[in-house]
């Protein structure tokens, strides 16, 4: 039984939302130092607008801090919200507490989300959290969104397939054939990263867009 405590300090709670990013960053150290679980309500309501990156990385631990009973439905909640961020930051703390029963809430709205820091939190937190029998279909999944944004993006989505393993390999292998040659340059780009984890995404991103060019008859010529 986790002990909540329904009156927990109103100077930390006030000082979460100062306009002073420091202050708000002292005030997450504490609250993950103090492991109070009565702050999860604030600590995910903060999560949803923060606009620090470093202050959300230490509510992000604050929460990780946290007896999962209290936070884990906290933050599922927050995976329906209209807000962004609040999925976003949900999804990315999620992924760092690693309780494999969230699974089913990583549906398929998120990985697909409009939003680019959602989809990419999402896929995150789906190659943690998947089960050893759902790698394939989320492999297959991921893979249909090759092509998908910028530099940052394709970056994201290429680590989640290279993290899946061999579960990537055949889900990759169907776009290396797709009509879109950015599509194709993505899948090879992964496929090498898959192959060679050392390899510069960029180089080989670079490496894949010089072989769609040149077109199958000339592929192995290049490879070589």
């Amino acid at each position: 039984m986790v002990t909540i405590n329904r009156t927990p300090d109103t100077n930390l709670l006030d000082a979460l939302g100062a306009a002073n990013s420091s202050v708000r960053l002292q005030a997450a150290l504490a609250a993950g130092t103090r492991a109070d679980p009565g702050l999860a309500g604030a600590l995910v309501a903060r999560c949803a607008i923060e606009p620090d990156f470093f202050v959300r990385d230490m509510l992000t631990w604050a929460l990780t801090r946290l007896p999962a009973e209290v936070t884990v439905p906290r933050l599922v909640a927050e995976l329906e919200s209209g807000r962004a961020q609040a999925r976003s930051q949900a999804l990315h703390t999620l992924s760092k507490i690693g309780d494999r029963t969230v699974w089913p809430s990583i549906t398929r709205s998120l990985l697909h989300d409009a939003d680019d820091e959602v989809a990419r939190s999402a896929w995150r937190a789906a190659v943690v959290l998947a089960p050893p029998g759902e790698r394939d279909g989320l492999a297959a999944d991921l893979a249909r969104q090759l092509g998908r944004g910028d530099r940052t993006v394709q970056l994201s989505l290429s680590r989640a397939l290279v993290a899946l393993g061999d579960a990537a390999e055949p889900a990759l292998r169907t776009w290396l054939a797709s009509p879109d040659p950015g599509v194709r340059a993505h899948a090879r780009a992964t496929q090498r990263l898959l192959l060679d984890p050392d390899a510069g995404f960029d180089l080989a991103v670079d490496e894949a867009k010089r072989i769609v060019a040149l077109g199958p008859e000339r592929a192995g010529e290049a490879a070589c």
